[in-house]
């Protein structure tokens, strides 16, 4: 796909909820404003977010408005086409960004994208862009929640879902804020958790200084919660009712080429883990997200165009 082209292929909902909510369709190309960056994506990944818009739950909850389609995928990498007035990236530079928002009609997974140039950050050399599309919106989740965390003090923590996208990124950052990190998992992901420096546990206990909730497992996370101790959730469209005293916030992810840059590159030198379970075309989006909503997924699903 280049920029002489007029239309790039992307997978949409049409009918979220339907029997067969997604189609591909061809898009416009629209020209660039200043900040701007066309890029040929190479790689898009899947996340559970993405099933719920494709189910319709995001619009039921008001969330979504788009009256022709809604646009799906978060996160990305690819090389850039062309830079608009007042972006200094050359044509072929490397980059992974993000996609935030919900309401919105377009997302990663197409041929193409336009997006703001400070959304962007350069995928290192030693990373591959398969890779470097699993990192953007679980690392930053993660790295924007710990900073809601802020330092431990060896205080003790929680983090749900230790070994899933999103956990696997909070417990390293955790750790180095001076937290007492013990990860909450399934029995067999034990040894991954460990290695990532956390003690272990597969059964929920009460009493924790605080929760970190990438599992979204709510309510039953806050019930796991001191008196007067707080509660971090990855569910800004559903905040848990606080309960005996306990501070419930909850991280909602923007966009932060800055912060990715240097998420990239500690995930370029194994710092920071990326994970994929498998490679799949475009077209093989509604198999992609099967797999996703069977579970127990270690590593992310990504579509290539």
């Amino acid at each position: 796909m280049t920029n002489t082209e007029q239309t790039f292929r992307a997978a949409v909902v049409t009918e979220p909820g339907g029997p067969d909510p997604i189609s591909l369709v061809d898009l416009p190309v629209v020209p660039l404003e200043p900040g701007q960056v066309r890029v040929a994506v190479a790689a898009a990944a899947v996340n559970p977010v993405d099933l719920a818009v494709r189910d319709g739950y995001m619009h039921r909850l008001g969330l979504i408005d788009q009256p022709h389609h809604t646009g799906l995928g978060w996160d990305f990498s690819g090389t850039v086409l062309e830079a608009g007035p007042g972006v200094d990236l050359a044509p072929g530079t490397r980059v992974a960004g993000l996609v935030g928002g919900l309401d919105r009609d377009f997302g990663t997974y197409a041929e193409q994208l336009v997006l703001s140039a400070s959304d962007l950050a350069a995928v290192p050399d030693g990373l591959d862009l398969v890779e470097a599309a699993t990192v953007p919106l679980n690392a930053l989740t993660a790295l924007q929640l710990v900073d809601i965390l802020g330092d431990g003090e060896g205080r003790a923590l929680l983090v749900t879902g230790a070994a899933g996208a999103v956990g696997g990124y909070v417990v390293p950052l955790a750790l180095e804020r001076g937290w007492r990190v013990t990860g909450l998992a399934r029995p067999g992901d034990e040894e991954f958790v460990r290695a990532l420096g956390a003690e272990f546990t597969a059964v929920p206990t009460r009493g924790w200084d605080v929760v970190a909730d990438p599992a979204s497992l709510q309510e039953q996370a806050v019930a796991l919660v001191r008196d007067g101790g707080r509660f971090v959730g990855v569910q800004p469209s559903a905040r848990p009712e606080p309960e005996r005293g306990v501070t419930i916030e909850v991280v909602s992810i923007v966009p932060d080429g800055v912060a990715l840059a240097g998420l990239l590159a500690r995930t370029a030198t194994g710092e920071l883990p990326a994970r994929v379970a498998e490679v799949l075309p475009l077209d093989r989006v509604d198999d992609a997200h099967a797999a996703v909503a069977r579970g127990g997924v270690r590593g992310r699903y990504v579509l290539v165009p």
